[in-house]
């Protein structure tokens, strides 16, 4: 296709400015999302010696699998499913922490065919975030005398992420 090819044949890449995050079990609607930052993994790496070895240099074996925090970026947005998940994980009441499976992907915005707006990559751009729940929830920094937009900051703990094929 031509408009995914720079005047060399080389395709260009794809930015990173337009994603969708979703929790496909909440109901209502989406918050739209400025900025997601936070993805990463890490394996510890385990070293030991075992007493009769030859070498003085500890063997390497790999650990536990440790993710960090998600942080989450939205405009304020009015009465949806994803500010009630939000709320139910903050509360003091809570009971048992509603945990939720949340998906990221990263979108390719050339346009594709007249009537198409946006089309999800193939490959491995979905990060989906499994057992997730709100870790902090920031509320927007209000001041009269500017006229920036309410951005609220969301930050999820998750227990694996997967990268699909």
């Amino acid at each position: 296709m031509a408009n995914d090819m720079n005047n060399a044949g080389m395709a260009y890449p794809l930015t990173k400015m337009n994603f969708l995050v979703s929790v496909p079990d909440l109901a209502g609607t989406m918050a739209a999302f400025s900025e997601v930052t936070g993805i990463e993994a890490s394996v510890d790496v385990v070293e030991f010696r075992q007493g009769n070895a030859h070498s003085l240099a500890p063997v390497k074996i790999p650990g536990l699998v440790k993710h960090g925090n998600i942080t989450l970026k939205m405009g304020y947005t009015i009465g949806n499913g994803f500010k009630k998940w939000i709320q139910e994980c903050v509360s003091e009441t809570r009971g048992a922490m509603p945990r939720k499976t949340v998906t990221i992907e990263l979108l390719d915005i050339r346009d594709k065919s007249p009537d198409s707006t946006y089309e999800t990559i193939q490959g491995n751009i979905t990060w989906i975030l499994k057992e997730a729940w709100v870790a902090k929830y920031s509320g927007p920094d209000l001041n009269a005398s500017t006229s920036e937009v309410a951005i609220e900051t969301v930050e999820l703990a998750y227990e694996e992420m997967t990268i699909p094929d």
